[in-house]
């Protein structure tokens, strides 16, 4: 018997969430559509945001939730009508908030019919008591409030948007969990700490901060530190002492200063210092 071919495809089950992956068997759906597809509880009905591909081998091992079917009329109509409500209670939220003199971003509301519990996702910077806002939202919302802080690189993911680079933000589309980042990150790279486009949309350091640091810790590992005494190949044989100034990592290269007050930008293959042993024989013998 021929098996059937196996995809994977992106589904969100909510407006803001990331897409997740989801094995497809068997059917034909595209970006766009509305699916049914497994949950831990039971199912659920999300929007496909992301085109199906093959399984890769590697991953056949995995245990994927699967897609069940595609969403009648029915369900899909009521999945967008309750994304409006969702929206239009994320304004309401803001609005009681207000009233209450809380200092505190409404980032999103998620609504669950069946459950009749609304969970409603904010940001703030200090403590907030918000046991009198629950009780206005019960009130206005007749369901089961649950109030979810989140931090500030969180609220930016689920708000999206463009970053400087003109791309859609990487948390938004394909992060799935966030990196510690830090300033030894940007030192690194020799970025200037105090430029403000080393911060994200989120007002904390870039996440791409972190894409390129294992590169430059790897070409660091090949350079001398600032102040190093050395010996810069003058050619002919000869060489002459000096002291690193500064480096440059992605070129492999130092700039070197000497006694007499002036430096020199030189290659890392002739340049030698403590701890070099290796390249100082390689010179002596050219």
């Amino acid at each position: 018997m021929e098996s059937q071919a196996e995809y994977l495809i992106g589904v969100r089950l909510h407006g803001s969430a990331p897409a997740d992956d989801y094995k497809l068997v068997d059917l034909d759906a595209h970006v766009g559509d509305l699916v049914v597809v497994e949950t831990a509880q039971d199912t659920a009905i999300g929007e496909i945001r992301r085109p199906k591909r093959a399984l890769p081998e590697t991953k056949r091992d995995r245990l994927y939730r699967r897609v069940v079917r595609l969403a009648t009329e029915a369900e899909g109509r009521e999945y967008r009508e309750r994304r409006e409500r969702e929206k239009a209670a994320i304004v309401t939220c803001a609005e009681l908030a207000h009233a209450r003199g809380l200092s505190m971003k409404v980032v999103d509301v998620e609504m669950q019919p069946a459950a009749r519990r609304v969970t409603v996702y904010f940001n703030a910077e200090d403590r907030v008591d918000f046991r009198e806002l629950v009780r206005d939202l019960a009130r206005e919302f007749h369901s089961r409030i649950e109030m979810r802080q989140v931090g500030a690189r969180d609220t930016t993911k689920l708000m999206d948007g463009i970053g400087p680079c003109g791309r859609q933000l990487c948390c938004s589309s394909y992060l799935r969990r966030f990196e510690p980042i830090s300033v030894r990150m940007a030192k690194a790279q020799d970025m200037p700490l105090t430029d403000n486009r080393l911060l994200g949309n989120c007002g904390r350091l870039k996440c791409c901060l972190l894409y390129e640091f294992s590169t430059y810790q790897e070409l660091r590992a090949h350079l001398p530190r600032v102040n190093t005494p050395c010996q810069a190949s003058c050619g002919g044989g000869g060489c002459m002492a000096g002291k690193v100034t500064s480096i440059r990592v992605l070129k492999q290269t130092v700039v070197v200063g000497f006694p007499d007050g002036t430096e020199a930008e030189v290659p890392l293959d002739q340049l030698t210092w403590e701890g070099r042993p290796h390249i100082q024989a390689q010179l002596e013998d050219s």
